[in-house]
């Protein structure tokens, strides 16, 4: 890994990302739709090692961040079924041809992975998937000598041609899960999430890949609204106003609410914030909901509907918001469909 700093282009997105990197309720993602490795600090766990000022490392694995040159990030909010949530997030996106990756096809021998984390992980083997993600190589790494000799004999292949022993090896043997990216890497030292783990991923960092998304094609999810021409290749997942990092309940966070806020309106799609802002404004201002014609687009409709649960929770119940809501965030519509992207 090389010191210091990363290459970028906006010292205000550098400055974003080390701060968050500080903060250990944020936690990361890098990937495509479909195939996604996340890293999150763990509460109780010892604090991150910092091998650079773009990483942090834990026991369970680790992130960081090489190069933020072209990067562009997207902080966006999604509707939750739940009648009194949303989410959040912020994409790290690259222009398209920036954003291209290998693109394997089969699982294929990269040789040492010399851009490891951690020294003692150089040494060991890294072999790409074969997943064939337009923005992030999909990779193993192991040291395990049994596991090198089967995934040597499968090179070439298809992971998920039916009778190719590598994909049961993998998942036997657990190894190291990396995703690499243009702008860095995520790497995952847990076990893979299924039945060593009690069916579930493990708390902390832990990879997904659904071959049904990845089937889509698609870079995304229909509920990110990533501007047309750019590719999000990484997510920057600050705390919630809402929940925990394991998605439980807990106190309305003010502080947490202000922070994410900020970055919505400066990084926001085109007309998202100015739309929530006109909407917040007509509530607190007693209007009712028949002056007001929402612009077309499911992203911007989600916009209003996020903009009246925010004002709920900030603003508390009234009438005229009691209107606002059965009007247009009553009945269920397309966009309350949860992200086909567990992450």
């Amino acid at each position: 890994m090389p010191d210091g700093h990363p290459k970028e282009t906006s010292h205000e997105l550098g400055k974003v990302i080390l701060t968050a990197l500080n903060d250990r309720q944020t936690g990361w993602s890098m990937g495509s739709f479909g195939a996604i490795a996340e890293f999150h600090q763990v509460e109780g766990d010892p604090g991150a090692l910092w091998p650079d000022v773009f990483t942090r490392v834990t026991d369970r694995g680790g992130v960081a961040f090489t190069d933020l040159t072209d990067c562009t990030a997207v902080a966006y909010e999604t509707l939750s079924p739940k009648p009194d949530r949303w989410g959040q997030s912020v994409a790290l996106c690259l222009p398209e041809a920036a954003a291209r990756m290998s693109r394997h096809k089969v699982l294929t021998a990269l040789g040492p992975d010399h851009g490891a984390l951690l020294p003692e992980h150089r040494g060991a083997m890294l072999f790409d998937m074969g997943l064939d993600q337009p923005q992030v190589d999909f990779c193993i790494r192991t040291d395990d000598p049994q596991l090198i000799d089967v995934l040597t004999q499968a090179e070439g292949q298809s992971l998920f041609t039916p009778g190719n022993p590598a994909m049961p090896a993998i998942l036997a043997a657990h190894p190291h899960r990396i995703a690499v990216t243009r702008i860095g890497r995520v790497e995952v030292f847990q076990k893979i999430g299924g039945p060593d783990t009690g069916g579930k991923s493990p708390v902390g960092p832990h990879t997904h890949i659904l071959p049904k998304l990845m089937a889509t094609g698609r870079t995304h999810s229909a509920n990110t609204p990533i501007p047309d021409g750019l590719v999000p290749v990484a997510g920057l997942h600050p705390a919630s106003a809402l929940s925990d990092q394991l998605g439980r309940d807990k106190p309305w966070d003010p502080a947490a609410f202000a922070a994410f806020q900020a970055l919505f309106r400066d990084w926001a799609p085109s007309g998202q914030a100015e739309l929530k802002a006109l909407v917040r404004d007509l509530i607190a201002a007693g209007s009712q909901p028949d002056v007001f014609a929402p612009p077309p687009g499911r992203h911007m409709r989600a916009a209003v509907r996020i903009a009246i649960r925010q004002a709920a929770r900030e603003d508390g119940e009234t009438p005229t918001l009691s209107a606002w809501r059965a009007l247009f965030d009553g009945a269920a519509k397309p966009e309350d469909l949860p992200p086909e992207h567990p992450a």
